[in-house]
C-alpha cells in the first residue's frame, strides 16, 4: 500500500489522511469539527463553532485582493459509514486505511470518504497556504450531511459575510453543477404481535449478498440491485402459494445508500419444505439472470436454520410483504429541461424488525417540488393502506439552477483558459447543502465542483487522484480570478 500523503498535491492529500485517522460517521463527527477547530485557531486565523458543531473559518484577503468579493468554500465533515460484512470495523473509534490502487485511492473494505473529505482537505489547504491569491475568504464545514443536512439547516443567518459559495461536494471533475435535487423521507412503521411457530415446521436463513449497493441519487440509474426488494420479491413469491411465515428480516442500514445486503428468516411447514425450496430454486437464478450485468457479484442462499422462538402475526406478514411489494423503487422520471438529468427517484433504504415492529425508511428526490411530494403521498398511501403507520421527514429542498450565474460564467472562462474546452454544466440527482444554505443567504451566487469520485456510499468508494490535482488547481486559479465587488 501507498503512502497517500506523497501524493500531489501533497497539501491536499496531507490534509485528507489527517480526516481519515479522524472517526466521523455521520452524527458522530465530532472529533472531525474539533479538528477542523483547531485547524483555523492554530493558523490565527477567525474560528467559529456554532450551536450545531458547524465550523466557520474565515481568512483576510492577500494583499492586493481586497477588494474582491468574498468567497466561501463549502463541504462537509461526515461521511457515509458502509462496510462488507467480512471485516470488522467500528466507523467510530478506527481509522479509514486509505491507499493507492493505480490511479484511483480507495479504502480497504470500507467507504473512503473522499464525499466530502477531498473537497474539505482542499479548502483547508487553501486556508493553511501563504502562496495562494485570493480575496476575503470563508470556509464553512458543516455536520451531518450525509445523514440529514442538520448542519447547513441549523446555520444561522448572518454568520457569512460571502457573496460567493463555491461547494465542494460535486463528484465529475470537468462539470460545474448549478441545481440539485431536494429529497424527503418516507418512513413507515409496521406493527406486529408475536405467535407461536407452527407446528411442525422448519425454520429457513434468506441470505442476499454481494450487490454493489451505492448512492441512492447518483448511483439510482445505474440498474443495481436493491436488497431490500429482492429478499421481498422471493417472500411475495413464495407466499403467494405456500404457508411460510417471516419471524426476522434484517436489510439495509443507511437511509441514502442503495442496500447492498440483508436476510430474512421465515418458518415453513414440513410437508411444503419441498416446493419451497425448488420454488426458491426456480427463482434465484431468474432474479441472478435479469441483473447479470450490473450485479454480477450478487449471491442468494438459502439454508436451513435454527428454529425462531416466535414468527409475527400472520395479518401483519401479508401486509407487510405486500406493502413492500407495491411501493416503486428506481428511477421514476428524467427530466424534461436537462437532457439525461433524473427529475424523480425513489430508494427502498432500510428494513427492519425492531421490538414490536417492523420499520422502513425510503428516500424520494426530485429537482421538481411538487413531483416530490407526489411520488413521497403515493409510497405513503401504499404503506397506509398495507397497515402500517407513516411519515415523512427530513424534507429539504433543491437548488434551482441559474444559467446566468457570474461565478458559473467566471468558471467556465477559467477552466476553458488553463484545460481548452469549456466545462459541462450539470444538475445532480442527489441532496448538496446549496439549497438549504441559501435560504438563509438568498443572495449567494452559488456552483458546486469537485474531483472525480466513483461509488460513493459504498465499500468500493475511489477518488481519481489526477482529477484531486485539476481540482485543486482550479480552485487555485478561480480565487484568483474573482471579480472586484
Amino acid at each position: 500500500m501507498s503512502e497517500i500523503r506523497n501524493l500531489e498535491p501533497k497539501a491536499v492529500w496531507e490534509i485528507f489522511q489527517q480526516l481519515c485517522d479522524i472517526p466521523r460517521p455521520s452524527k458522530k463527527e465530532q472529533k472531525a469539527a474539533e479538528f477542523a477547530k483547531k485547524f483555523g485557531e492554530d493558523l490565527g486565523l477567525e474560528t467559529i463553532m456554532d450551536e450545531i458543531g458547524n465550523v466557520i473559518i474565515k481568512k483576510p484577503a492577500t494583499p492586493g485582493m481586497e477588494d474582491r468579493k468574498t468567497v466561501v468554500l463549502q463541504g462537509h465533515l461526515d461521511m457515509v459509514p458502509q462496510k462488507n460484512s467480512n471485516i470488522d470495523h467500528d466507523f467510530e473509534t478506527d481509522p479509514i486505511h486509505a491507499y493507492v490502487d493505480g490511479e484511483w485511492v480507495t479504502a480497504k473494505d470500507t467507504t473512503l470518504g473522499a464525499d466530502n473529505g477531498i473537497g474539505v482537505a482542499a479548502a483547508m489547504a487553501v486556508l493553511k497556504s501563504k502562496d495562494i491569491v485570493h480575496g476575503p475568504l470563508e470556509v464553512l464545514l458543516t455536520i451531518d450531511e450525509e445523514t440529514g443536512m442538520t448542519g447547513a439547516e441549523n446555520l444561522k443567518g448572518g454568520i457569512l459575510n460571502a457573496d460567493i459559495m463555491i461547494n465542494t461536494d460535486s463528484e465529475d471533475e470537468g462539470e460545474l453543477y448549478i441545481g440539485c435535487a431536494g429529497g424527503i423521507d418516507t418512513n413507515a412503521k409496521f406493527h406486529y404481535k408475536e405467535e407461536a411457530v407452527p407446528a411442525d415446521s422448519i425454520a429457513f436463513l434468506i441470505d442476499v449478498k454481494g450487490l454493489k449497493g451505492g448512492h441512492s441519487g447518483l448511483d439510482i440509474s445505474l440498474g443495481r440491485g436493491n436488497s431490500n426488494k429482492i429478499l421481498n420479491r422471493i417472500l411475495y413469491t413464495t407466499n403467494k402459494s405456500l404457508d411460510i411465515r417471516l419471524a426476522d428480516i434484517q436489510s439495509g442500514s443507511l437511509r441514502n445508500a442503495i442496500p447492498r445486503e440483508g436476510f430474512a428468516i421465515v418458518t415453513v411447514s414440513k410437508s411444503q419444505s419441498g416446493e419451497f425450496k425448488n420454488f426458491i430454486d426456480e427463482l434465484i437464478p431468474q432474479i441472478k439472470s435479469e441483473l447479470s450485468v450490473t450485479e454480477p457479484d450478487l449471491n442468494i442462499t438459502l439454508a436451513e436454520t435454527e428454529m425462531p422462538a416466535k414468527v409475527i402475526d400472520e395479518k401483519t406478514h401479508n401486509n407487510l410483504i405486500k406493502g413492500i411489494y407495491g411501493i416503486p423503487n428506481g428511477v421514476i422520471r428524467m427530466s424534461d429541461a436537462m437532457e439525461g438529468l433524473i427529475e424523480t427517484s425513489t430508494n427502498l433504504a432500510i428494513v427492519q424488525k425492531k421490538d414490536g415492529s417492523i420499520e422502513l425508511s425510503s428516500l424520494q428526490r426530485s429537482s421538481v417540488e411538487s413531483a416530490k411530494e407526489d411520488l413521497a403521498n403515493m409510497i405513503r398511501s401504499v404503506l397506509e393502506l398495507a397497515g402500517a403507520e407513516v411519515v415523512h421527514e427530513g424534507a429539504y429542498p433543491g437548488w434551482n439552477p441559474n444559467i446566468n450565474s457570474p461565478i458559473l460564467k467566471t468558471m467556465q472562462d477559467v477552466y476553458n483558459n488553463k484545460w481548452g474546452k469549456v466545462p459541462e454544466i450539470k444538475a445532480i440527482h442527489a441532496g448538496l447543502e446549496c439549497g438549504i444554505i441559501m435560504e438563509n443567504y438568498p443572495n449567494l451566487d452559488t456552483i458546486s465542483f469537485g474531483p472525480t469520485i466513483r461509488f460513493p456510499h459504498s465499500p468500493d468508494e475511489k477518488v481519481n487522484i489526477k482529477t484531486v490535482g485539476m481540482f485543486h488547481e482550479f480552485l487555485i486559479e478561480t480565487l484568483k480570478s474573482i471579480p472586484k465587488k
